[in-house]
């Protein structure tokens, strides 16, 4: 071989020329380099967004609304200045309700229609609040209580008539609980999507109600039986979490229909973004912005933590629509699925394979 044979030959012809720009773009979306980069930014919007929302929502708890039950018309001068400096150190959120006797004051406790009930006593004045109706409504009424009544001269008497559980001190526990019902029941539809992509329909809704059956035993057994956090009405917690799993699991199964790969966006969206930190799990509701006050109790998160919240502090007046809202998404979710159940990425061919016909 000569050595002109071993230099590499000039490129020539259409191979030879460079690519233009329409031409290397069509590489470029065909190549695994084009979703890795559309991630890239879309996990660095979501990092801010997490962060944004959160602090937003949780960061500064000032109140907004706070319905405050009052017995009857303030018997003193004094009463009615305490009363009315209350509010303006609340930035006038208090939203006044009469009632003719404590006990109708208490039934409007009971239901969760009142965070406190305040009567006067003599020169001094009887707050009683309801930790369990939200830990930092009441934290922010008796520390704005006892501040007030040293700036008034009213003797105040604050009482915790609603306690949390020993367990439970900050009133977190089921913010948690419901936190991690949420997250794993959408996780647990992506697991499946993803190693049992060869599921049809009917097995998929079937294995995401298997795994939130047994995933919601297992978080309420664990911060029950073994902890001993919360002292749960078992079946009813267990029912709830396992209602909540199974409705976040099949928002993801509908946003894989509808979106195909990026279906997590819409899911962390609803999810996390904005359903954990309206959800009044960890701040509650009078605390949050209005908006987001509102927004909560439409969102799987927020039913979650209400219906939880009052199957454990309230049994005697459940509410029916945290369960509209948890059944509502799960319904739409499952018939969106069904519906267009062939744009899937999941199933596998059921048409029975012939053997091959002999020559």
């Amino acid at each position: 071989m000569s050595a002109p044979d071993l230099e590499p030959s000039a490129p020539h012809g259409a191979h030879g020329r460079p690519l233009n720009t329409r031409q290397k773009w069509a590489v470029y979306k065909k190549s695994p380099y084009l979703p890795a980069t559309v991630l890239l930014f879309i996990l660095a919007a979501a990092a801010g967004l997490f962060a944004g929302s959160y602090s937003y929502a949780m960061a500064n708890p000032t109140p907004h609304r706070i319905p405050i039950a009052v017995v009857g018309p303030p018997e003193s001068a004094r009463g009615a200045e305490f009363l009315a400096a209350m509010d303006r150190a609340l930035g006038a959120s208090l939203v006044i309700h009469a009632y003719p006797t404590r006990e109708r004051a208490r039934q409007a406790l009971e239901r969760q229609e009142v965070f406190a009930i305040t009567r006067a006593d003599g020169r001094g004045v009887l707050l009683d609040v309801a930790g369990a109706a939200g830990a930092s409504v009441a934290e922010v009424l008796t520390r704005s209580a006892a501040e007030v009544g040293a700036r008034t001269g009213v003797p105040v008497t604050v009482r915790d008539v609603k306690p949390l559980q020993r367990g439970d001190p900050r009133g977190l526990a089921l913010f948690y609980i419901s936190l991690a019902a949420v997250i794993v029941g959408f996780v647990g539809a992506i697991q499946l999507s993803v190693h049992a992509r060869a599921l049809v329909p009917v097995e998929r809704i079937a294995f995401t109600v298997a795994y939130s059956l047994l995933g919601a035993f297992a978080i309420a057994a664990v911060v029950d039986w073994l902890l001993g956090a919360l002292d749960l009405p078992f079946l009813h917690s267990w029912l709830i979490l396992a209602l909540t799993m199974f409705t976040t699991g099949m928002v993801f199964t509908m946003f894989n229909t509808l979106m195909g790969r990026w279906a997590m966006l819409p899911t962390w969206g609803v999810m996390v973004l904005l359903g954990n930190p309206s959800s009044g799990g960890a701040v509650s509701w009078p605390l949050l912005p209005s908006v987001l006050g509102h927004i909560g109790r439409w969102l799987p998160p927020g039913a979650s933590v209400n219906a939880q919240h009052t199957a454990v502090y309230y049994r005697g007046h459940q509410f029916l629509f945290p369960y509209l809202v948890l059944g509502g998404w799960a319904l739409v979710s499952c018939t969106v699925f069904w519906v267009w159940r062939h744009r899937h990425p999941g199933g596998r061919d059921h048409a029975p394979r012939h053997a091959a016909t002999a020559d």
